[in-house]
């Protein structure tokens, strides 16, 4: 089997692309920009726009599989220029319609954006995704994606597998998400921002992340068309919890300050995993605190690399 995976220099995408490798998959990355996490990547690594069809034509046409991980991912920042959700549903086009002109299958990376605000006491199934539920252009971006892919399925018979991630923190991450931002605050004894008192999300360590995916692959076949929450064991964290362990765990001094929940962000999410355990064999083996010692672990190891 050759793959592609775009997105490859991200987070996910990078662990994904080691793991994929050690496991001696033929793998393409394709992503905008360099990998500076594992440079070794570089050299399996094709750099285009995804969002230029010139340049997705000088992708090998020899890929059994695409993994579509490429997207402009912070929630907040589409609210801010809604411009980036739309160049989401220019690439997710461009990938899925080169997939299907080249004959591949494709692992569509979507988000439990999806289901929008839950106010259902269940953990949320995968039926529960509806468009009037999108919360924000990126919400709208992921599912109109899943729409696209839908279609391609039932006109072009595209074979396709849809994920969608909860909250996924880890290694190689050194954005604004509220994991990676409060870890640096923490160090630095600066105040940590939560917006909305009563946020409860799902959080998910990136290696059950990337283990999901790796089953998905693993049963492509049987499992054509189906979609999965990949989370962890729907035991949802409040945002003033998961703020309140990295102080404990840096030993902070940071203060947290908590406003008001931001227009376009989902409040509360908890995932039902049981399909995915069922018919993936997926099993998250690492829970919050265990994943926080793991990040923080690894922030210290990069800001001793930075500072080298």
């Amino acid at each position: 089997m050759r793959i592609m995976l775009t997105g490859s220099s991200g987070s996910i995408g990078t662990r994904l692309f080691e793991k994929l490798v050690n496991l001696d998959y033929d793998v393409i990355g394709v992503d905008r920009k360099e990998n500076e996490w594992n440079t070794s990547l570089n050299k399996k690594t094709i750099k285009l726009d995804m969002l230029k069809k010139t340049d997705l034509a000088k992708l090998p046409a020899n890929v059994d599989l695409i993994i579509h991980l490429a997207a402009n991912a912070r929630v907040y920042d589409l609210i801010k220029n809604p411009d980036l959700a739309l160049e989401n549903m220019v690439t997710a086009f461009n990938v899925v319609d080169f997939a299907r002109k080249i004959n591949s299958d494709i692992i569509f990376s979507s988000s439990r954006e999806v289901y929008g605000n839950s106010f259902d006491k269940n953990l949320i199934t995968e039926d529960k995704a509806k468009i009037e539920l999108s919360e924000s252009p990126y919400s709208a971006s992921k599912i109109s994606a899943e729409a696209l892919i839908h279609s391609y399925g039932k006109t072009f018979g595209l074979n396709f597998v849809i994920v969608r991630f909860s909250n996924v923190y880890g290694m190689y991450d050194i954005s604004d998400r509220v994991i990676p931002l409060w870890i640096r605050q923490a160090l630095k004894n600066e105040n940590i921002v939560i917006y909305g008192a009563n946020k409860i999300l799902d959080f998910t360590y990136i290696d059950d992340a990337v283990n999901g995916i790796l089953k998905t692959i693993e049963r492509f076949n049987k499992i054509k068309s189906e979609t999965f929450n990949i989370a962890s064991h729907g035991k949802g964290k409040a945002l003033i919890y998961v703020a309140n362990r990295i102080k404990e765990l840096l030993e902070s001094k940071s203060k947290i300050i908590v406003r008001e929940n931001r227009p376009g962000e989902v409040y509360k999410f908890q995932a039902d995993i049981s399909k995915a355990e069922k018919l993936l064999d997926y099993k998250p083996k690492i829970d919050l605190q265990e994943g926080l010692v793991k990040t923080i672990s690894w922030y210290r190891q990069f800001e001793k690399r930075s500072d080298n």
